[in-house]
């Protein structure tokens, strides 16, 4: 009865329009959206039955997620279009502003590899982040789909006449949007307190506009619409049944005003389209499918009306946009403001573009969301224009942190270091715009620190400084120690207990070769001390035997490229390094020192067989020319799981520090399969030869001395890898267990 009332009443109203107004003989439909996060891609489903009746729509007022929804169909696209576009996305991804490791450029690979927790540090006082994201995702992606409309001011003057709401974060007043960028109201109509960052327009501060008006109704009756549709993805009332935690508790408690309110705006909708979205949430993004589904279900009840209602309205051709544009930019001048702190070409650097510059869309956002892990800029609004040449234009406004320190942990466990805890003070803009300072203090088993100065200049050379004290302690068998032939009886001594210690003082210079290699020469200075405690009586007196305690200077170049999408369980990419040292002076217990150069080569090849399972290639050398009487730069080879140092070599089969000698080659393969979201299991195989003078007695090709296989099992987490491996060799007849747990530092 209910429809055969509505159909009426849009006849008669046809009707009484052509009689009382020969000129307006059309029905303006105005569509109503309402926010709900997740829920709010309902939106799409009941739009597709919309758009399929025929039912053309004059003006659209939407909040949060129905300004997302809202501003894509204003711009052109069609329902069909837009349910394509959201089933494509990766709502983890986006909203979480991931960014792929391989984007990254070399410095935040190495911070974010290190460390599991950052906390802001201000006035002496820990704080947490003021949201889980920036948006930044949101932001690039909404730019790219809405580019076509780039140079349009005024939402009026879109396809469909259009604005959104947000909240003013400070007054706590409904704000209407109607003109600027879009994508840049849309994020500040969407920007859900704690998930997303506050946006920034003019001089106010912007947040979710479902905080005071989540659906528009009277705003879109304003723009002169005859019939109002509305898709509402608000939550009703809840029975006590339903409230048994107390975060339903709150949220309806939270509800109350908005529902009330809805009681009247109800009334005002000519549709009201309402679906069945109690079984979800703001964030059942991975539900996504079914959401639209019911989106889709609770239209096609309307079905009469729309069909009725598209009679009433004139036929008008609508362009199609153009669901995937030219991927391809020729960027040809940036022009940046906001930046105070940080130089354009520190921000030039980490948005990866020289001007002129052709890159991918893709690499661009890359770039930008490269720009916005620094942790350097709150927001970093862009915006596309063409010059009177019609060449493409970026301007940048970019809004920076105000904050500038943070303290960051970790934690680890490997069989060589032990237990250890990390500690991080970091401090940007330290004496100079596009500085930072870190230090790292490390407690556990065995006491170390790294501190990091790095100038950042982006392609320009940078300047660095890095200071590191490492050491550990293992048993080992005596032919790792008599290579200095400093014990006499050691037939009687099967093993003693090795100490190691390394202080290394580095400064360096670097830039980027092509925008994808970096490169690097400086200085460095190297205290090396050996010792064992086990064995022999020093000249003080003491119950040690040391084997060296010597400064040693060299002049350093390097050269390295990654391209790894993971750094510890890649599935695709190219990875190579290079380093080089010439030792050229030593002070301490060393008195047979002469002149020598130590070459390191490392290069990996990761590829996807297929779907789960990857195979990586690893090849690593590295020889030490001349100084035969220096023992203490000798490589370690043997264990998993711990980092790798100057001296220090992995190797399947053999426990830490079994095998020594000046020159080693290494082969690895890999194979890994990610069985179930993050988790791993591979087997692997490694071949080496370690030894003195390799390559002088032609030794590296005559054979292969040590051989390993291993069977693993790794989970990426938050704290960093944890994996477990069984590995056996060959030569040994011997098994071994390796485990280590978190990020490796």
């Amino acid at each position: 009865m209910k429809k055969l009332l509505l159909i009426a009443i849009l006849f008669i109203t046809g009707v009484v329009f052509s009689q009382e107004n020969q000129q307006k003989d059309d029905v303006k439909v105005g569509l109503v959206l309402s926010g709900g996060g997740a829920k709010g891609m309902a939106h799409i489903g009941a739009l597709k039955v919309i758009e399929e009746a025929g039912v053309r729509i004059d003006y659209i007022g939407g909040t949060s997620t129905g300004a997302i929804v809202g501003g894509l169909y204003a711009s052109g696209y069609s329902a069909v279009q837009i349910d394509s576009i959201f089933k494509d996305v990766n709502f983890s991804e986006l909203i979480q502003d991931d960014l792929p490791r391989s984007a990254k450029t070399f410095f935040e690979k190495y911070e974010s590899e290190r460390y599991t927790l950052t906390l802001p540090f201000h006035n002496f006082k820990i704080s947490l982040p003021s949201s889980i994201s920036k948006g930044q995702n949101m932001y690039n992606l909404f730019s790219k789909l809405t580019s076509h409309v780039n140079d349009i001011e005024d939402f009026n003057e879109l396809p469909i006449p259009f604005f959104c709401i947000a909240t003013n974060i400070e007054s706590g007043k409904e704000t209407l949007l109607n003109k600027g960028y879009l994508p840049r109201a849309v994020s500040a109509s969407s920007a859900l307190p704690t998930l997303f960052n506050p946006v920034k327009l003019g001089d106010s501060l912007y947040v979710d506009g479902g905080i005071t008006n989540n659906y528009p109704i009277d705003r879109v009756r304003a723009m002169g619409a005859d019939i109002i549709i509305g898709i509402d993805v608000q939550d009703s009332l809840k029975t006590r049944e339903d409230l048994k935690t107390a975060i339903k508790i709150l949220g309806q408690i939270g509800n109350y005003k908005s529902i009330e309110v809805m009681k009247e705006k109800r009334k005002k909708t000519d549709i009201y389209i309402h679906p069945n979205i109690t079984d979800y949430t703001v964030v059942s993004f991975n539900e996504k499918n079914e959401i639209i589904e019911t989106g889709s279900k609770e239209a096609l009840l309307f079905k009469d009306e729309l069909l009725a209602l598209a009679a009433q309205q004139k036929k008008t051709p609508k362009d199609e946009v153009v669901f995937h544009p030219n991927d391809s930019l020729f960027i040809t001048g940036i022009e940046i403001k906001g930046n105070k702190q940080y130089t354009r070409s520190y921000i030039l650097g980490k948005l990866k573009l020289k001007i002129p510059s052709k890159t991918s869309y893709k690499k661009f956002s890359e770039g930008v969301n490269n720009l916005s892990a620094t942790e350097n800029f709150q927001k970093i609004n862009y915006r596309f224009f063409k010059n009177q040449k019609n060449e493409l234009i970026i301007k940048f406004d970019v809004t920076e942190s105000e904050n500038k320190t943070s303290i960051r942990l970790a934690a680890h466990y490997d069989d060589l270091y032990k237990t250890a805890v990390l500690v991080n003070f970091t401090r940007k803009r330290l004496l100079t715009n596009n500085d930072i300072a870190s230090f790292d203090f490390i407690v556990g088993d065995h006491l170390r620190y790294n501190f990091d100065y790095f100038i950042d200049k982006g392609y320009y050379w940078s300047i660095g400084f890095n200071s590191n004290y490492n050491e550990f302690n293992e048993n080992v068998s005596m032919r790792f120690i008599n290579f200095h032939g400093a014990i006499s009886n050691e037939n009687e001594i099967n093993s003693l207990n090795f100490e190691y210690g390394e202080l290394t003082n580095q400064i360096f210079l670097q830039t980027f070769i092509k925008r994808t290699f970096l490169i690097g020469v400086g200085g460095e200075h190297k205290w090396k001390e050996y010792l064992s405690k086990t064995i022999g009586i020093d000249e003080n007196n003491e119950p040690r035997t040391v084997f060296d305690s010597t400064n040693y200077f060299s002049i350093l170049g390097y050269i390295i490229y990654d391209s790894f999408d993971n750094k510890f369980f890649p599935t695709k990419g190219f990875y190579l390094r290079g380093d080089f040292n010439f030792y050229f002076y030593a002070n301490g217990t060393n008195k047979d020192f002469n002149e020598f150069s130590i070459g390191k080569a490392k290069i990996g090849y990761a590829q996807t067989i297929f779907k789960n399972l990857s195979a990586l290639f690893e090849g690593a050398a590295g020889v030490k020319i001349g100084g035969n009487e220096t023992k203490s730069f000798d490589f370690f080879a043997g264990g998993y799981g711990y980092k790798e140092s100057s001296n220090l070599v992995p190797l399947y089969g053999y426990k830490d520090l079994s095998l020594r000698g000046d020159t080693y080659l290494k082969a690895t393969f890999t194979l890994d399969y990610n069985f179930y979201k993050k988790a791993h299991v591979n087997v692997a195989a490694n071949i080496a030869n370690v030894g003195d003078d390799l390559f002088d007695t032609k030794q590296w090709i005559d054979g292969i001395d040590y051989s390993g296989y291993a069977f693993g099992l790794g989970w990426d987490t938050l704290l960093g890898p944890i994996e477990a491996k069984y590995s056996y060799s060959p030569e040994r007849k011997e098994s071994a267990w390796y485990v280590s747990v978190g990020y490796r530092f």
